[in-house]
């Protein structure tokens, strides 16, 4: 998943996006930008890779997953009981695979039916499903709106939809950033942000954001943001409520992606 960087050069903010191998953790740790994007569950694997210092998650983003599954043919009967005995192109991140099977298993699939394949990065996976590999693919909000504006295959399913609001991704900063005085200023300027993309009008939001998906046309990149704003992705404020971290939490312990729980206040900013 690429993920976001705020840095900052002579006062100025700099927006950007990690793509490939570059590890947005590593650059927050040797002092290269000032935020990311990522999500608690990264915060568990450090901790349990026996990491301290680790980064603090300030705001949450995404209260859903807004992957999707991509099948070849439109179908408005799609079950996930369909997935059994087809080949799914799944991205295998720690993060998207957790919930893609928690969600196969509350949505009624045989998870132990499908035959799942790890073609590496999503870029990889995209190619593949357009050269005909596969029967389904899951893949974040945004490529899957372009494959059905090229005709390149059809939504089926939204991971999220339907299921409890979680941790799913949120902003983190070094302790200095929250130590400092711009944390205060950053976390109002996100709740506006953020209120202002779940309540706009998509084509609004996406016209805004356009520069930052090259890869999207306008039309896809509108569609996805409106789908989102459907499945309430951006819903609530900059906090991350307790419950959608527990909420994660369990998820990520049944899907054994992690060993044990960890406390709310040693991965989120707690305010006062």
């Amino acid at each position: 998943m690429d993920s976001l960087l705020v840095s900052r050069d002579d006062g100025v903010e700099r927006l950007g996006i990690a793509v490939g191998e570059l590890d947005a953790g590593a650059v927050l740790r040797r002092g290269e930008v000032e935020v990311i994007q990522s999500a608690v569950s990264a915060a568990w694997v450090e901790l349990e890779k026996g990491a301290h210092a680790i980064p603090i998650h300030i705001a949450q983003i995404n209260q859903r997953d807004g992957f999707c599954l991509v099948g070849r043919e439109p179908d408005t009967e799609f079950t996930w009981e369909k997935l059994a005995g087809k080949t799914l192109l799944a991205d295998h991140g720690h993060q998207p695979m957790v919930m893609l099977r928690w969600a196969a298993h509350k949505k009624g699939a045989d998870w132990s039916r499908v035959n799942v394949q790890n073609l590496g990065s999503p870029q990889a996976m995209e190619t593949a499903f357009r050269a005909g590999q596969g029967d389904y693919i899951h893949l974040q909000g945004g490529v899957p709106q372009q494959l059905e504006r090229d005709g390149a295959g059809h939504i089926v399913a939204f991971t999220g939809e339907g299921l409890t609001p979680l941790a799913f991704s949120s902003i983190s900063a070094a302790r200095s950033f929250i130590e400092s005085d711009s944390l205060q200023p950053l976390l109002h300027a996100f709740g506006k942000a953020k209120a202002w993309t779940q309540q706009s009008p998509a084509g609004e939001v996406a016209e805004k954001l356009a520069a930052l998906f090259p890869a999207l046309s306008l039309a896809a990149l509108t569609t996805a943001i409106g789908a989102c704003q459907k499945l309430a992705c951006w819903e609530g404020g900059a906090a991350i409520p307790r419950e959608a971290y527990l909420e994660a939490q369990n998820i990520f312990l049944w899907a054994k992606g992690i060993q044990r729980a960890h406390a709310y206040e040693e991965v989120c900013y707690m305010a006062g």
